[in-house]
């Protein structure tokens, strides 16, 4: 296969992945809301169990929900018949995952968890199979085709039930109120959750480190200025007061739709009232404030309202640690 066909074959594959998708999100109903209240409800934890690929699958969403506020834990079904099943107390809810819902070494504990009065989430591709049958609530995951031509190794299905599992993972996170605060307590040995720890004031840049011009000031003057401390912004400052804020993208703005730049100052050109934070908070309230109004830089102000620094998301996250805390 020349080079072509392979990129033309591996979109091929991502564009079923993607009909899978968005075939379950189609599927996200009454089961999903019945699993979810399943859940809220139960003082216990959440037991997931599969076999093989639906196995990996379900550890994945396991530590996903440990991370973001639901105890969870990953159980194997073999191990399970063999003592394992000791750890499911009937307090508890398992979540079991089976595309076909056939899987023999899953349904063989369904009776067993009924008898002990556990309730149980079905996430398959068949609402009408054995696992099913067994279930409080059924969430479906079925995708019309497989992305292996073979149609034999799990492709599209097991993309659907990690997303599945993600999307239960966030209504989850939404429901118990989880804050940032409480994912820094799950991790506290992460790099990330060490940033999180600190006061805004530990990790802004500060002094000299401020790009800050005068309302006067030309803007030549001022994108110099912002090109100088390369955070992607300059503030405009009277005194010890924020006035407003010029962002690179600003500045992009500006040029594409013609402005003369030679006769413009940067207290026409800001942007008045931006979005700052006190330096006596925490990073991680700084980074939810920057992620819920997406933006990348925040000025800094102390409690009476005076400029003390400027934070950017590299600050908080390392440079080139782009990523969101799910």
């Amino acid at each position: 296969m020349e080079k072509t066909g392979h990129i033309a074959r591996g979109r091929g594959v991502l564009d079923i992945e993607i009909e899978g998708l968005c075939a379950v999100r189609d599927q996200i109903g009454e089961g999903f809301s019945r699993a979810v209240d399943l859940i809220m409800a139960s003082p216990g934890r959440l037991v997931i169990t599969g076999i093989g690929k639906s196995g990996l699958i379900g550890q994945k969403i396991a530590a996903t929900l440990n991370s973001t506020g639901t105890s969870s834990l990953f159980m194997h079904p073999v191990e399970a018949m063999h003592g394992d099943l000791g750890l499911v107390e009937e307090r508890d809810v398992v979540l079991g995952i089976s595309n076909s819902g056939e899987t023999a070494e899953l349904n063989l504990l369904m009776p067993t968890l009924k008898s002990r009065g556990v309730r149980i989430i079905a996430m398959t591709g068949n609402p009408e199979s054995t696992l099913a049958s067994f279930a409080d609530a059924v969430i479906e995951v079925r995708v019309p085709r497989e992305a292996c031509p073979l149609g034999l190794a799990p492709t599209a299905s097991t993309t659907a039930a990690l997303a599945v599992g993600d999307a239960l993972a966030v209504v989850l996170l939404e429901c118990k109120k989880f804050k940032e605060s409480d994912f820094r307590r799950n991790h506290p040995g992460g790099s990330l959750g060490a940033r999180l720890k600190v006061r805004v004031d530990e990790v802004m840049l500060r002094g000299d480190g401020i790009p800050r011009v005068e309302p006067a000031t030309p803007m030549r003057e001022a994108i110099a200025v912002l090109d100088r401390h390369n955070v992607g912004a300059v503030l405009v400052v009277e005194g010890e007061r924020l006035s407003g804020i010029i962002t690179d993208g600003d500045i992009r703005r500006l040029v594409s739709a013609g402005a003369d730049l030679d006769g413009l100052v940067a207290g026409k050109a800001m942007t008045s009232g931006p979005k700052v934070i006190r330096n006596d908070l925490m990073a991680a309230d700084a980074l939810s404030l920057m992620q819920r109004h997406e933006i990348t830089i925040l000025p800094v102000e102390d409690p009476d309202g005076r400029l003390v620094g400027v934070l950017h998301l590299q600050d908080l996250l390392g440079k080139g640690e782009f990523r969101f805390l799910l």
